[in-house]
């Protein structure tokens, strides 16, 4: 399975949200025992390097061990342009899933992907069957 992972998933791990780092812990581990399987955005690096405490380079770095990281470029912004988002953010991460061929967007905002090409599940959605 190919996953792309939403940058609220690897911020709850690296902030240890207490109602939701399981969950998230869950899908980081299946995608270090699966290299090359899950892939996050470029952007979405950034994102969480400015939010965090410590700027999480150690966090960012251990995720390139696993992650794919797709090179998206104008022709991927223009398609997330024209997804017809609420959210650009949201958007422009499926646009990168769709670059990195995922089968699922795993977030923990669902609603915000309803017009995403891919399917979007939560963490813990018992459909997301990871083996």
């Amino acid at each position: 399975m190919r996953l792309f992972l939403d940058t609220d998933v690897l911020l709850d791990v690296l902030l240890e949200r207490e109602e939701h780092v399981e969950a998230s812990s869950l899908i980081l581990d299946w995608a270090e025992a699966h290299p090359g399987q899950c892939a996050v955005s470029w952007h979405g690096l950034a994102n969480i390097h400015y939010l965090s405490r410590d700027g999480a380079q150690d966090f960012i770095d251990d995720l390139t061990d696993f992650c794919v990281i797709p090179g998206a470029g104008t022709a991927e912004m223009k398609q997330a342009l024209g997804f017809g988002f609420a959210d650009l953010e949201d958007a422009m991460q499926s646009a990168c899933a769709l670059l990195f061929n995922a089968q699922v967007i795993v977030t923990r905002n669902v609603s915000d992907y309803r017009t995403s090409p891919i399917k979007a599940l939560a963490p813990g959605d018992p459909s997301l069957s990871l083996r």
